[in-house]
């Protein structure tokens, strides 16, 4: 394990973080290799291909961590959720309205949050969430999360999240906990 080596986090915008790509890439097709997300190249291929496509947004916001030798160690990214987005529609079970009531700003949609695995445990994903939200005007934050990863449940209760339901995120996948944060 890396003990307490100096970390820098930065927070990126969209085309800073499309420039900064192959850092992404890089520690989440580490992180999410392992059990219980086990995926693969094609799944990694998938996911950064709709990863440009969400820099462009102008309200993606993302946090990069890198060490000393500028090495990344982590990442998180996403952005507000829009009026007509399918999130919600992702649910297993449906929850109230002014649950689900999106207006482009309420609701940050935390897309990704990994460290990697010599760096966990030093409160570097606590560092890059706060980031990823600094300035935001959300009033609540929404993620989803395999139950599986014991350790990031955890921490997301922790942190304040509670769990708001049920989904698969995508086709094929595993149902995953939809936790919600309320910033306000």
């Amino acid at each position: 394990m890396t003990e307490h080596v100096s970390v820098a986090v930065a927070e990126l915008d969209g085309p800073n973080a499309a420039r900064a790509d192959d850092a992404f890439r890089l520690v989440y097709a580490e992180v999410f290799a392992d059990p219980p997300c086990n995926e693969a190249e094609d799944d990694v291929t998938a996911t950064f291909r709709r990863f440009r496509s969400q820099t462009r947004k102008t309200t993606f916001r993302s946090a990069l961590a890198r060490d000393a030798s500028g090495e990344p160690v982590g990442i998180a990214y996403g952005y507000p959720l829009a009026p007509n987005t399918g999130w919600w529609d992702r649910l297993t079970a449906p929850v109230p309205d002014d649950m689900r009531r999106e207006d482009g700003r309420r609701t940050f949609g935390l897309l990704g949050l990994a460290v990697r695995a010599p760096w966990r445990g030093q409160g570097i994903a606590r560092r890059l969430h706060d980031a990823v939200l600094n300035g935001s005007e959300a009033e609540r934050v929404l993620l989803n999360v395999h139950p599986d990863s014991k350790a990031a449940v955890a921490a997301y209760s922790t942190w304040g999240y509670r769990k708001a339901g049920e989904a698969r995120p995508w086709e094929g996948a595993d149902l995953h906990d939809v936790m919600l944060l309320e910033l306000r």
